[in-house]
């Protein structure tokens, strides 16, 4: 990676962002003999994957297809995925050396539960095919030109120009600052007239505040497996109570489909039935409290916390109808109303993005811009947690690179 701005001046396309869409493009594009180059703001490339899944990279979902993601076309990802397959991340890993292990609900990570493995297999790959990177270079606009596109990008104090036939933009989402994420992709798509769709974190913890938030406070730290849901979808994951709200697999995934106002129900005890099982251990200990019967499912302080909603000094002989119904509605229909989210750089990506009405799903080129492509974070495509949204980046990238 050059700390010089770049001298050479042709190629058959520039790349801004150096992440997991940007780093397939270039890679991709080589393999078919095109000559690209990579503008990446931050002084390395691939720093949402090297944080990603702990350090540790989830690269892809075994059951990654159009179902898992967001968009208000929910068809567009097809296309995409009918190129770039997750057997094709498997296999393309694999033959650098990546062999996948699956954990929970079909996420793959290296072997070596390494990120930067990852990063390492598009560096090196870069470097053998004679693809570009300039990393430290601040991209300030995107003009099209009677040839194609000239880009002016700042780095190491300096400000240069160059063009190109083809541009892609995949410069990734707004989470997370810190990590250099900005609005360009959306900032250049709106500079070109292109439709976007309202963006919001995705993949995000909940903030409860106001009276409640001493009950939440309580029991930070408890993790419970739990179905969530509202009335578009439903996960059965952990959640993690925090001293903030709630966070944990099963809340991030809801957060994609929660709207502010809205509430979000949670069975604290999926696929079974909290009433059946009081009844049969009334038969045996109807002497048993409630209290010492629910530590059989959750830790006693979470039980204790309970106790404000619920009859846990009572024993289950002496429960009546109507608290069986006050148990069993708290345990598999626990409704709880977020204020808010923990925001962009708490959020694992962006909901929302460039309109895919404005691109062909078979290629991701804008309709009405030849030339200009659009890939990754900053298309209205969104991913479960799971490995999910790196397909995307991967089939995206790759598409993008048949065709510039």
């Amino acid at each position: 990676m050059s700390a010089k701005l770049i001298k050479q001046t042709h190629f058959d396309a520039i790349i801004i962002g150096g992440g997991a869409c940007g780093l397939m493009c270039a890679v991709q594009a080589g393999f078919l003999g095109k000559q690209t180059l990579i503008l990446e703001k931050n002084d390395k490339v691939g720093a949402k994957i090297l944080i990603s899944g702990g350090g540790r990279c989830n690269y892809t979902n075994l059951y990654a297809s159009h179902q898992q993601f967001i968009s208000e076309n929910e068809h567009f990802v097809k296309s995409a995925f009918a190129q770039w397959t997750v057997d094709d991340t498997i296999s393309f890993f694999e033959t650098y050396g990546i062999t996948g292990k699956e954990k929970t609900l079909g996420q793959l990570f290296p072997q070596s539960d390494k990120a930067r493995d990852v990063v390492k297999v598009f560096t090196d790959l870069c470097h053998d095919l004679g693809q570009q990177i300039q990393c430290n270079a601040d991209v300030k606009q995107v003009e099209q030109t009677a040839e194609g596109f000239k880009i002016v990008y700042e780095s190491y104090g300096e400000e240069a120009e160059l063009t190109a036939p083809r541009v892609v933009i995949a410069s990734g989402g707004l989470p997370i600052a810190k990590m250099g994420a900005t609005d360009f992709g959306l900032r250049t798509a709106r500079k070109f007239n292109l439709n976007i769709v309202n963006t919001a974190p995705a993949l995000v913890p909940l903030t409860i505040t106001g009276k409640d938030q001493p009950w939440y406070e309580q029991l930070s730290g408890n993790s419970i497996f739990c179905r969530v849901w509202n009335d578009r979808a439903s996960f059965d994951e952990n959640i993690l109570f925090t001293h903030w709200g709630l966070s944990g697999p099963a809340i991030l995934q809801i957060s994609s489909y929660w709207r502010p106002g809205e509430f979000i129900y949670i069975d604290l005890l999926p696929d079974q039935d909290i009433t059946q099982l009081i009844q049969e251990e009334r038969t045996v200990n109807g002497k048993k409290m409630l209290l010492n019967f629910l530590t059989t499912f959750y830790t006693r302080k979470f039980v204790e916390a309970l106790s404000n909603h619920l009859p846990v000094e009572k024993n289950l002989a002496s429960l009546s109808k109507t608290d069986l119904e006050s148990i069993h509605n708290l345990i598999h229909n626990f409704k709880v109303k977020p204020a808010g989210d923990k925001g962009y750089d708490k959020a694992e990506v962006m909901r929302g993005g460039v309109s895919t009405e404005e691109l062909y799903s078979k290629t991701l080129e804008v309709k009405k811009i030849p030339g200009l492509f659009f890939g990754g974070e900053c298309v209205d495509v969104t991913g479960w947690l799971g490995g999910y949204n790196f397909q995307w980046a991967w089939a995206s990238g790759f598409v993008i690179a048949q065709n510039i």
